[in-house]
C-alpha cells in the first residue's frame, strides 16, 4: 500500500521536477555568428562565419546548462573576397595560426524563453570573460521531420576587438563589435 501511496504522489508532480539535463549538437546549417563594426566611421560592416560547430545542454528544471561552440576563424564572411583574405590574415585574426574562435560557458542561467550565458570568448589566443544575452529559446519538434526535436537561440554580445589582439587600423575601424548569434542545435 505504501508503494502505492508514493507512486500516486509522484505521478502527481509535473513531468518537469523528473527533466534531466538535454544534450544537443550544434546544426552548422542553421547557426550563424554575424557581427557588425563601424567602418571608418561612414558605416556598418557586416560580417559572418560559415562554419560552426559545438554542444550544448539544457536543464529546464534547474534552469541551468553549458554551451561549447567552436567557429572557423578562415570561414569569415563579408561578402568581399579581398576584405576576407584580410580578415583572415595576421593582421586580424590570424586564422592559420589561430584557426578556431571558441565561446564555453562558465554559468547559465535560463529564465523562460530568455537565458545569461557567462563564458570564455578565445579570439586569436587571448580569452576573456564574455556574457551572451539570449533574448529568445524555442524548442519543439521540427515541422519538417517530426521525429527531430530542435532548440533555437537568438543571443548577442559585444566586445572590443583590442581586448583579443586585433588591433590593426584602430581607431579607423571601430573597436566595439556587435556580436549576434543565431543557433539551432537537435537533441543528441
Amino acid at each position: 500500500m505504501r508503494n502505492m501511496i508514493i507512486a500516486f504522489v509522484l505521478s502527481c508532480l509535473p513531468m518537469a521536477v523528473f527533466a534531466a539535463r538535454e544534450n544537443y549538437t550544434i546544426d552548422p546549417l542553421h547557426t550563424f555568428p554575424n557581427f557588425t563594426i563601424s567602418h571608418l566611421g561612414f558605416s556598418t560592416m557586416h560580417g559572418r562565419f560559415g562554419k560552426t560547430t559545438g554542444k550544448l545542454t539544457m536543464d529546464e528544471a534547474g534552469k541551468t546548462g553549458s554551451v561549447e561552440v567552436v567557429i572557423d576563424a578562415a570561414s569569415v564572411d563579408t561578402g568581399f573576397g579581398k576584405r576576407n583574405d584580410h580578415l583572415r590574415s595576421p593582421d586580424f585574426l590570424n586564422a592559420n595560426e589561430f584557426p578556431e574562435i571558441t565561446y564555453k560557458s562558465t554559468k547559465v542561467t535560463i529564465n523562460g524563453e530568455k537565458a545569461t550565458v557567462e563564458g570564455d570568448l578565445t579570439i586569436k589566443g587571448v580569452t576573456k570573460p564574455v556574457t551572451l544575452d539570449v533574448k529568445r529559446i524555442h524548442c519543439g519538434n521540427n515541422p519538417m521531420k517530426k521525429e527531430e526535436y530542435r532548440c533555437g537561440f537568438d543571443a548577442t554580445a559585444d566586445i572590443k576587438r583590442s581586448d583579443f589582439d586585433v588591433t590593426f587600423a584602430l581607431p579607423a575601424i571601430g573597436d566595439d563589435m556587435h556580436l549576434m548569434f543565431e543557433v539551432e542545435a537537435i537533441k543528441d
